[in-house]
């Protein structure tokens, strides 16, 4: 099939418009973004797209985890679609452009076929995935998860936050709990657009990245047991301090991270000390390790020597160790037909570019498990990304949306 015309552009200025007027919902405190999964702003954004993909003539269906899909008809409405998005939910002090960007330049490539005619053979599906996050209901890309089949529905359900409200409870309250069974839709093909959240493209000096592969990820809770005591009148050596057990696990994985080079990273990221007093030892620590890695091998090696190595470190200090799996996807190789329509279309577009690894999950790398899917890479600034002060340029904006757009329209199949 014939790639579309080289000047065919999307409109740049109505994209960052779109962006920013989304941005104005769910303000952060330092210029970003709060717009968590299944609140009141999310419910709030979720209207305004709903709204925006009605103007530009779609029809929208919601799935049981409130996934929602706006999708705009082809000249063949039994040929199987094909998809494009991201999610609009945020982190608690997350940006502008994490996950927004690729859910409105979607709508962005809708918008422009409609200003210029352009009709494809295959329906195209705009779509926002629920809570990509995961920073209210662990894990992260639950409602793909639940859409690939790697996760059960009645078990995102029961998922809580920190308040204990439960998934199932907050997404029936804000409305968008829908009626569609969840997985039913078959798709010929997923696209997503991101931010790159990291400082590869901009350091390389690239516009777009065309993503071949995407990390796996092993998130791991773990528990150090100690006895919480008083700092001032017990002995060091009567201790069973679990914050030197925490101590000792931290550089036990940046040990490991470094051990499996290249192609691997490991950090602890979020900590709870119990009772968290200023002169009580710590009793407890709760914290999450999360491993990531494109090779599977790798991956799987890292985890089983932080289990084999942590409870030992633990107990030569007489206090406890243990684990739990809480979040994990395997690294996925994206489909190279996709792949090389993405490469191919930033070449036709004179665009800089790049083969690069996504080093975080999306909700791209669960659906590339059902179907042919492919991701593209819009740099940001310092590589700064689920931060406030996360930032991109218009420009990129534009190329990484003209890129996904081509690449789009190959696979939807233009016709007339």
């Amino acid at each position: 099939m014939s790639a579309p015309a080289e000047n065919m552009k999307i409109n740049s200025e109505r994209l960052w418009d779109s962006l920013m007027e989304m941005a104005q919902i769910g303000p952060g405190v330092a210029g970003g973004n709060n717009r968590q999964a299944v609140t009141d702003e999310d419910s709030e954004g979720r209207h305004l797209f709903q709204k925006w993909c009605t103007d530009a003539g779609g029809t929208m269906g919601v799935d049981e985890m409130g996934t929602m899909f706006a999708r705009f008809e082809g000249a063949d409405p039994d040929a199987l679609p094909v998809y494009v998005g991201s999610h609009l939910d945020t982190q608690p002090t997350g940006g502008k452009y994490d996950g927004v960007l690729g859910v409105l330049a979607g709508l962005e490539i809708i918008r422009t076929m409609r200003d210029l005619g352009i009709k494809t053979r295959r329906p195209i599906v705009v779509t926002n995935w629920t809570n990509e996050e995961g920073t209210r209901f662990a894990p992260a890309m639950l409602a793909s998860g639940v859409f690939a089949g790697v996760l059960e529905r009645d078990w995102a359900y029961d998922r809580v936050d920190a308040k204990g409200k439960r998934f199932g409870d907050e997404l029936e309250r804000v409305g968008w709990k829908g009626d569609e069974k969840v997985g039913d839709r078959k798709m010929h093909a997923f696209f997503e657009l991101h931010i790159e959240q990291g400082p590869i493209l901009e350091a390389e000096g690239k516009q777009v990245g065309v993503v071949t592969h995407g990390q796996g990820l092993r998130w791991i809770e773990c528990t150090i047991t100690g006895k919480g005591q008083h700092t001032g009148s017990t002995p060091m050596y009567m201790r069973r301090n679990a914050g030197r057990g925490l101590a000792r696990v931290t550089e036990l994985v940046h040990e490991i991270a470094l051990k499996h080079q290249p192609n691997a990273v490991g950090a602890i990221g979020q900590i709870d000390v119990h009772p968290n007093s200023r002169n009580i030892i710590p009793e407890k620590v709760v914290f999450t390790i999360d491993f990531r890695s494109h090779v599977l091998d790798t991956l799987e090696a890292m985890v089983a020597e932080l289990n084999a190595r942590a409870p030992g470190l633990c107990a030569d200090i007489g206090v406890k160790f243990s684990s739990e799996l809480v979040g994990f996807f395997d690294p996925p190789a994206f489909d190279e037909v996709l792949v090389g329509r993405v490469r191919y279309a930033a070449e036709r577009l004179g665009y800089s570019h790049m083969d690069i690894i996504s080093g975080a999950g999306h909700d791209a790398c669960w659906i590339n498990r059902l179907y042919p899917t492919t991701m593209i890479m819009c740099p940001c600034v310092d590589g700064l990304s689920h931060n406030e002060a996360e930032e991109i340029f218009p420009e990129w904006a534009e190329a990484g949306a003209n890129v996904l757009m081509h690449a789009v329209l190959e696979t939807a199949e233009v016709v007339g």
